[in-house]
């Protein structure tokens, strides 16, 4: 081989190592390094800013969004830091991200509305972690609210996955919200029994039972006169977590005690009356 060939191929050798792969290099290392030292950061700080607003009392969720956003934001300062050790400038870095946001934001419209649906959620606190709920046509306990969707797990332990922007666009009950709740029961008896007997037995039990609220009053009243029965109404008031333990009792204490005085509820029931028509 030609000693001017040789010495004009380790000239370019050189010359590639010194000016490409050195340079990049260099740049792709620090670059690794930023992203991983940046990721660490925002880890960090969300964590911390969650340890904050939870010491603050800030609302449950609104917290956990905040937390959220932090680390969004801190990953957003770590991808600009690395384009631009990459030498990528911040003009064309913006360029490509408008561009790419607007594509995103064409194709994912359904997707933004959940998420423009998950903040207001948070932000107007409709409910929050551990409350029982019935949203978007589905009842159970808040788990999570992601910027996407809310995580509910019903009674039966079941997990459900809600869109935002269903939960949004409908009626929201939340049981949690207040610490009182008010049990309606409604018992029908015969129009043959003794009101006043009933009224009583149904006001005794309600009276014997520790978990009731003295205040406000339980009200025991006739609410109807029903087709088959005369319909009375039972309505005490009891603290929310007590609401289906003292529900489900009360209606079985009520139902033995009017077998035991005597006193029937009665079934669904139609006279029929039977006209002999003579023969023509």
């Amino acid at each position: 081989m030609n000693p001017d060939t040789m010495s004009l191929d380790a000239t370019k050798l050189e010359n590639l190592i010194n000016n490409y792969l050195v340079p990049w290099g260099t740049r792709i290392f620090f670059a690794l390094v930023i992203f991983v030292l940046g990721l660490w950061i925002a880890r960090r700080l969300s964590r911390v800013v969650g340890r904050l607003l939870q010491r603050a009392d800030v609302h449950g969720l609104l917290g956990d969004f905040l937390s959220k956003v932090v680390y969004w934001l801190g990953m957003v300062v770590v991808l600009f830091a690395v384009l631009d050790q990459l030498g990528v400038t911040m003009t064309s870095a913006l360029a490509v991200l408008g561009a790419a946001g607007l594509a995103v934001g064409l194709a994912l419209k359904d997707s933004l509305s959940n998420v423009a649906a998950g903040v207001m959620i948070i932000f107007f606190r409709l409910f929050d972690s551990g409350d029982f709920v019935e949203a978007g046509g589905v009842s159970g306990k808040v788990m999570e609210v992601n910027l996407f969707h809310t995580r509910l797990l019903t009674p039966d332990n079941r997990e459900i996955v809600v869109p935002n922007s269903q939960i949004y666009s409908a009626p929201v009950t939340n049981y949690s919200a207040n610490d009182t709740r008010r049990i309606d029961m409604v018992f029908g008896i015969a129009y043959e029994d003794d009101i006043g007997m009933a009224k009583k037995i149904i006001s005794e039990i309600l009276t014997a039972d520790d978990r009731l609220l003295r205040d406000p009053v339980p009200v025991v009243a006739v609410s109807e006169l029903a087709d088959n029965s005369v319909n009375l109404v039972a309505r005490p008031w009891v603290r929310a977590k007590d609401y289906w333990d003292a529900r489900f009792d009360l209606i079985e204490q009520i139902k033995l005690a009017f077998d035991r005085e005597g006193i029937s509820i009665p079934y669904p029931q139609r006279d029929v009356h039977l006209h002999r028509v003579g023969a023509a």
